[in-house]
């Protein structure tokens, strides 16, 4: 090769390398773009940086640096049994990134095939500095319940599992489990009932039972603590279904625990959710304490259970999510929550824009069908759609399809429009969109959530209807 040659070579690769990574560069700022969220969207299923549904059941969060990490259940539609826990991390806790199976099923053992894995929680450890999950690991059939632990010098993993915990060289055998570490640093485990346990110092046993069962029930149990108070949250014992969560106080650990009533109004069944986590988000101007929560969908935990995240109002011995907010915001550097402000477009679900395929019933309030593959689409040009049902004891799933104008799928989800007692609410909300025309197609699946406990008792939906009561559309900022 020549030297002129070799230098038109080298301009050519130049060129051509430059050329591939403007692309890459494009394909990752759209993509980036395509999945941002402005806002903490409760009951609604959220996309990661690949538009997959964030699936982290069962979840906390725990902060290293700037950067918030997610732990949560990874889920099949098919079963109950363990497939991992997930991992992913965020800047605003808008926006989630996967990170990795932090800690995958095992080959065999108490989490292998066909066991259960649930409720992780990550704490780090001031002594060691190292991450420490703790988690309820059972059977099938949940009779070998033990909180166990797994552990790892990385925040993302891999986590090594070792075992159960043990307490005087036992394991804690009871099913759902929680964790609290205090403002001097020291780690809790708090377990089914309102018993809790104090860590060691490198968080790989028990060394004190701090409290004794407060009450039957009270399961999925987290605490935080203000001005030297501590509020002890659980939940009722209704298999999968939803209810009122209630909270106790107390200005120790050891008690005495004052019992404090519901977290939210009655009959609300606490915005639909069971409590998992409260988030204390420390800022230069204050803090806010985030409830998570989840909203179960059996048996379609994977694609589509979702979350409820709220602030907390706390005052005195008062702790209450009084009003359900769709959309609040978050500065996490200020530690201030705001109810998100909102110029959206409402169409109605009579309005013409809304096309509907096969039979539907309609009223001034909602439109609904139960005929599988009947649909309804609304095509628009904005940069986020959103849809608003009536969801009741008789609604099933719902296909929620969105695309662009030439067809290609943006993201799908499966929706869950079941609820005990009938409410209108948000139950998909897009990621924000570039500026150009889109269709949003919602269709009837004929499949509904349902299940049966222990007891062998019936829980959930009696009926497939979907609901449609109106869209929102956020136009384009000008």
């Amino acid at each position: 090769m020549t030297q002129n040659n070799y230098s038109i070579f080298k301009y050519l690769r130049k060129v051509t390398i430059n050329s591939i990574m403007l692309f890459i560069g494009i394909s990752v700022s759209f993509a980036q773009q395509l999945g941002k969220m402005d806002a903490i969207y409760s009951g609604t299923p959220w996309f990661d940086q690949n538009q997959n549904v964030v699936s982290a059941h069962g979840a906390n969060i725990i902060k290293e640096k700037d950067t918030f990490y997610l732990f949560g259940e990874a889920h099949t539609d098919m079963s109950n049994a363990f497939t991992g826990f997930n991992c992913y991390s965020s800047k605003d806790l808008y926006n989630w990134k996967f990170e990795s199976i932090a800690l995958p099923q095992q080959k065999s053992g108490k989490l292998g095939p066909n066991r259960v894995g649930e409720r992780p929680k990550v704490m780090k450890c001031p002594k060691t500095g190292e991450f420490i999950i703790f988690m309820h690991a059972d059977t099938l059939t949940y009779k070998d319940q033990f909180v166990g632990y797994a552990v790892s010098k990385n925040i993302k993993g891999p986590y090594q599992f070792k075992g159960p915990l043990l307490y005087q060289g036992k394991p804690i055998k009871k099913w759902d489990m929680g964790t609290f570490q205090d403002t001097d640093g020291s780690g809790y485990i708090l377990v089914h009932g309102g018993e809790i346990y104090k860590l060691s110092d490198d968080f790989k046993s028990v060394t004190e039972k701090v409290n004794e069962n407060i009450t039957s029930g009270f399961e999925s149990p987290t605490m935080l603590k203000k001005d030297g108070l501590y509020y002890f949250i659980g939940s009722h014992l209704t298999s999968w279904e939803k209810n009122d969560n209630y909270y106790y106080t107390a200005n120790s650990l050891k008690g005495p625990w004052q019992s404090q009533g519901l977290i939210a109004p009655e009959r609300t069944l606490t915005w639909n959710s069971q409590s998992t986590f409260v988030l204390p988000i420390q800022g230069t101007k204050g803090i806010t304490y985030m409830f998570m929560g989840d909203r179960w969908s059996f048996p379609k935990q994977a694609s589509s259970a979702t979350y409820i995240w709220q602030p907390l109002v706390i005052s005195g011995t008062s702790l209450s999510i009084p009003d359900y907010q769709d959309a609040w915001q978050l500065d996490t550097v200020t530690g201030i929550s705001s109810v998100a402000e909102s110029n959206d477009e409402i169409i109605k679900n009579t309005d013409t824009q809304i096309q509907y395929k096969g039979n539907w019933k309609e009223t001034t309030s909602e439109s609904r069908s139960d005929e599988k593959d009947a649909s309804f689409t609304v095509s628009f040009t904005g940069e986020q759609i959103a849809l608003y049902s009536l969801v009741g004891s008789e609604n099933g799933y719902a296909k929620v399809v969105l695309t662009d104008k030439k067809g290609k799928v943006i993201v799908s989800a499966l929706v869950d429009m079941y609820s005990k007692f009938s409410i209108e609410t948000q139950v998909f909300r897009s990621p924000l969109l570039k500026k150009s025309n889109y269709h949003l197609t919602v269709s009837v699946t004929g499949e509904r959530p349902n299940w049966s406990d222990k007891r062998k008792s019936n829980y959930g939906s009696t009926g497939y209807y979907i609901s449609i009561s109106q869209i929102k559309i956020k136009p384009h900022k000008i």
